[in-house]
């Protein structure tokens, strides 16, 4: 298997407001069959029906209102475009779980909920290099192992 993601796929409850919640961020997608494609630099978020997915991927639908073991980031050039995210998306209606502050490695980042739950961390790290397309580019983190 080739080290890559190709696509991350969010469960959601209600596909219309789902898309209209991401399309506020400036997002623009495309239906196709009860599904909404967003390209996203080098992969694809998709927004498909929760219990659909849950079928199809054949696991019981565990719907709470919890931590869900997963996180999505969106990396910034800059300090002041995490605020500018969280902003915009607690307007597209997204609750702020935690507001931006300095982080540990010398960054600045912040978290929010969509209205399914899904939660993204916004982040500026000096450490990671955006190219021109927002690709990002990991730092060599020393000998591997």
């Amino acid at each position: 298997m080739e080290q890559r993601v190709s696509l991350i796929t969010l469960a959601v409850t209600d596909l219309a407001r789902s898309r209209a919640f991401y399309e506020a961020l400036g997002w623009r997608g495309q239906e196709v069959e009860e599904t909404v494609f967003f390209q996203a630099g080098g992969l694809a978020v998709v927004l498909w029906d929760r219990e659909k997915l849950a079928r199809d991927s054949g696991r019981p639908d565990g719907a709470g209102a919890g931590f869900g073991g997963i996180v999505l980031a969106h990396n910034t050039r800059t300090p002041a475009e995490v605020d500018s995210v969280l902003d915009a998306a607690g307007r597209a209606g997204a609750t702020v779980t935690k507001g931006a502050a300095p982080t540990s490695y010398g960054g600045y980042a912040g978290y929010f909920a969509d209205p399914d739950g899904h939660l993204w961390e916004v982040a500026h790290n000096p450490g990671f290099s955006l190219d021109p397309a927002g690709a990002l580019t990991l730092p060599d983190f020393g000998a591997s192992s």
